[in-house]
């Protein structure tokens, strides 16, 4: 079911990754795992998009689009090849008794990594962060059984669309995130398409994905 315990390659090159610096480095049988909700972009929302990082990229010239979208119910964590199999399973059992709900993600944000070492322009939600919250409060118990960080206290619920390398906040506060918000704001149709249908769950773990459907 999984890859060889010792992991798929110990050394860090950060010319694979566009720059970014890990967040923890890489060891053997270690396995950075990732819960989320999964937004499948449609292609009104690669329109925006291109309009959003166009006038971002006026800023910001190293401004990248990000490959695929999500809103996160957990940080970034480390397990051991051995807890991967518990961990699925008790986040499946956590997960089953929620039903599909709507969440909007339409206000223009900014967000640095813990470390500053990268920027993000995200969208962050504005309606349905009560039900992410309940979601939260599942994945936590699950993380404390492993002895693994929490999520935020106060979390900012959002789809990051682009980041950079580096703390761009400067650059991107102010001006520009109102001239964001207003094409945001002006998109036709941009309420139907940003109002995400949260119908599963994914836990990312390696190379691998696992998938819970909602009630």
């Amino acid at each position: 079911m999984f890859r060889d315990q010792e992991g798929d390659g110990a050394v860090d090159d950060v010319t694979k990754h566009g720059g970014r610096v890990r967040t923890f480095p890489h060891e053997r049988g270690n396995w950075a795992t990732h819960v989320y909700v999964p937004y499948e972009a449609k292609e009104d929302f690669f329109e925006l998009l291109d309009l959003l990082v166009s006038r971002a990229k006026a800023s910001v010239p190293h401004v990248v689009t990000m490959e695929k979208f999500h809103l996160s119910l957990s940080q970034s964590v480390v397990l051991r090849y051995h807890w991967i199999t518990p961990f699925v399973q008790s986040l499946k059992e956590r997960v089953a008794s929620f039903h599909r709900f709507f969440f909007s993600a339409d206000r223009v944000k900014i967000y640095t990594n813990e470390g500053k070492t990268r920027t993000f322009i995200g969208l962050e939600v504005t309606a349905g962060h009560t039900q992410l919250l309940r979601l939260v409060s599942e994945v936590d118990r699950v993380m404390e059984e492993f002895d693994l960080p929490t999520f935020y206290k106060e979390p900012s619920f959002h789809i990051s669309l682009a980041w950079c390398v580096g703390d761009a906040t400067g650059e991107l506060e102010g001006q520009c995130v109102r001239e964001l918000q207003d094409t945001v704001n002006g998109f036709e149709d941009s309420s139907v398409f940003l109002r995400v249908p949260s119908e599963q769950i994914r836990c990312k773990s390696g190379n691998k994905f696992f998938s819970f459907p909602l009630k």
